[in-house]
């Protein structure tokens, strides 16, 4: 079936392997709700946890609303987030030298606000935070949308699975069944698929919480890469001409993944224009916001000069290894980055039917600018464009 296996490769470049629901593989309650099969359900240790897709969930658009980043508010120096002992004393290391710190022995459950906010600030200054031996999932569902609406109103994802009466926590659960590397290898070489969560929104996450509830005990890594470098690599010549060129994002490609897999679509699919240099308003630079998985192309070029650049913006993003680190999964480690200057990616390198189960908690942030004076503006449309394929 040539046409059938061309129709899958043509999505699989925006596919959610391990947040959609797949007819089949997965149940239908008799409420009509779409769940994970019985037989995997009772694989789970973290039941309050597992996704279903309620096809009755519908949302309106998006709309805009004024973001102010929590970490403006933070204290520099960080006394509320290290109030008793020093970064030695904590175990704070630096991952690479520009980007990634990982801490052990602060409890992100024990934080107050205002160490909160200082959490955020420092998120921003590292690109990702690897927090271990964590606390937080125990706390359940309800406490960690309580927890992530302190850092901004929630996102809730157009397609992936949700928890019962959580639909803010979008949660990864990659089945313990041979299939699931199929779908992944079936016409790909590599599972890498650098992106920067739901770029097409009108106001895309500031941070990310990510939580691995369940997973292998080697492997299943995640890779980011550091766009916030990448733009300060580049020529000045070159970054003033990016800095005046806008992008569109798109989620059309996800949504039709989701509905030829049998799942849902909470809301209709949308395409956005973001500046393809974005201003960071805590960091006070620029970053590039471009990504393989969601950018779809430059407005203000012709198709060919789009693709072009663009293909050496995902090179230098997706494989610039100096630019990245990988991040490692272990029992009670929370991992948080900032969608505005990072990039990140699964690593699906382990091939036995091991369950691999997550959520993730995203934020709303700020509209994407390249101007610090359009910062909460909302009557701000880049360059007058209107939204376009």
């Amino acid at each position: 079936m040539p046409h059938a296996k061309l129709l899958e490769s043509d999505n699989s470049g925006y596919a959610d392997f391990d947040t959609h629901f797949f007819d089949g593989q997965d149940e239908v309650g008799k409420d009509g709700v779409l769940r994970i099969s019985n037989k995997f359900r009772s694989k789970s240790a973290f039941a309050d946890f597992l996704p279903e897709w309620d096809r009755s969930q519908k949302h309106t658009p998006l709309t805009y609303h004024e973001y102010v980043d929590p970490g403006l508010r933070a204290d520099p120096g960080f006394p509320n987030l290290f109030p008793d002992f020093t970064p030695v004393e904590a175990s704070v290391k630096k991952i690479t030298p520009k980007l990634g710190t990982e801490i052990d022995g602060i409890q992100l459950t024990q934080l107050s606000d205002a160490a909160k906010d200082e959490l955020a600030l420092l998120v921003a200054q590292r690109g990702v935070v690897v927090f271990r031996n964590q606390d937080f999932a125990k706390k359940g569902p309800k406490y960690a949308v309580d927890y992530g609406s302190h850092f901004g109103k929630l996102h809730v994802h157009q397609t992936s699975g949700a928890p019962q009466g959580h639909p803010e926590l979008h949660i990864t659960f990659r089945r313990p069944d041979q299939k699931e590397f199929h779908r992944v290898f079936n016409d790909q070489v590599s599972s890498i698929n650098f992106h920067t969560d739901v770029s097409y929104e009108l106001q895309p996450p500031s941070y990310t919480f990510f939580s691995v509830l369940e997973g292998p005990a080697g492997g299943g890594d995640t890779l980011f890469s550091d766009s916030l470098t990448a733009y300060e690599r580049l020529s000045p010549a070159f970054q003033e001409f990016l800095g005046t060129l806008h992008v569109v994002h798109s989620s059309k490609e996800q949504a039709e993944n989701s509905r030829v897999q049998g799942g849902i679509q909470r809301r209709e699919p949308v395409t956005h224009i973001h500046p393809l240099v974005r201003y960071h308003p805590v960091l006070k630079k620029k970053t590039l916001y471009v990504n393989s998985s969601f950018s779809r192309r430059i407005v203000e070029l012709k198709k060919p000069e789009s693709d072009q650049i663009l293909q050496f913006l995902y090179n230098l993003i997706n494989n610039s290894q100096d630019l990245q680190l990988r991040a490692n999964w272990e029992p009670g480690t929370v991992t948080i980055w900032d969608n505005r200057r990072v990039n990140h990616s699964a690593v699906i390198d382990w091939e036995e039917p091991i369950l691999r189960h997550a959520f993730r908690i995203t934020p709303q942030g700020e509209r994407p600018v390249e101007d610090p004076k359009y910062l909460n503006d909302p009557t701000y449309l880049p360059s007058n464009l209107t939204n376009q394929e």
